[in-house]
């Protein structure tokens, strides 16, 4: 038995201090999850989380050095999403919050890079949202923290700068649902495997970015990376 073409590559992400790499199953996203964002997004209230999903093959990896990103078609609109990425590395369904932190790998930065006016349409039709949110490139990362060497986030400092001003800032600990409360949420729905990521949420101050942008982001004590907005890809 063979395969009729060839098998695209493992999605991975670096490991930080480390040669290992981390394979991807899923990409989860948590949907408005800082009371700031929310409000800028029209929505205020303690709503419960909502997920939405990007492809593996989105990831853009950025474990040093600048990342390009292409600017993607069909947008006019493309906006930065910085948020804390946990890593899960063991199985499991129907978590309960208390135990959710036996379930994390590790924690990396990252960015929901969306096509805001596509999302906004899909959004008033009452469509999915895949098309703003699921795009090639659409989920930059840093490499992966172990979360022996971070131990458990409940609070630290989230940042995005955009040509060397600031973004976005806030805290973990400003999260609407925190880390736990969502992994218990999300495995309600979905048997967590090892290789999941979710992306979990922004904070507010999201806005629009050009090529030639220089994104530099992350969270500290997990990681950070630096991406460039370039021109759109040609064929």
């Amino acid at each position: 038995m063979a395969y009729v073409f060839p098998a695209p590559p493992q999605a991975v992400v670096p490991v930080a201090g480390s040669i290992d790499l981390f394979p991807v199953h899923r990409i989860y996203c948590v949907g408005r999850n800082y009371e700031e964002h929310a409000k800028e997004m029209g929505f205020t209230g303690r709503e419960p989380p909502f997920f939405f999903a990007k492809p593996a093959d989105a990831l853009l990896p950025v474990a040093e050095g600048t990342g390009e990103m292409p600017y993607p078609p069909g947008t006019q609109n493309l906006h930065h999403e910085m948020e804390l990425v946990v890593a899960i590395g063991r199985r499991g369904r129907q978590l309960a919050a208390a135990n959710a932190a036996a379930h994390i790998w590790g924690y990396a930065a990252g960015l929901d890079m969306t096509r805001r006016d596509l999302q906004g349409e899909a959004k008033k039709l009452g469509r999915p949202w895949e098309i703003g949110k699921g795009f090639d490139f659409s989920a930059p990362i840093s490499s992966i923290t172990p979360i022996g060497r971070t131990g458990e986030l409940t609070r630290g400092r989230i940042w995005l700068k955009v040509n060397g001003q600031i973004r976005q800032e806030a805290d973990l600990s400003k999260m609407i649902w925190n880390v736990n409360e969502t992994i218990e949420h999300l495995s309600k729905y979905f048997e967590l495997m090892p290789g999941d990521l979710i992306f979990t949420g922004t904070p507010e101050g999201v806005a629009a970015v050009v090529p030639g942008d220089v994104l530099e982001g992350g969270v500290d004590g997990v990681g950070a990376l630096r991406v460039k907005i370039a021109p759109p890809a040609r064929d």
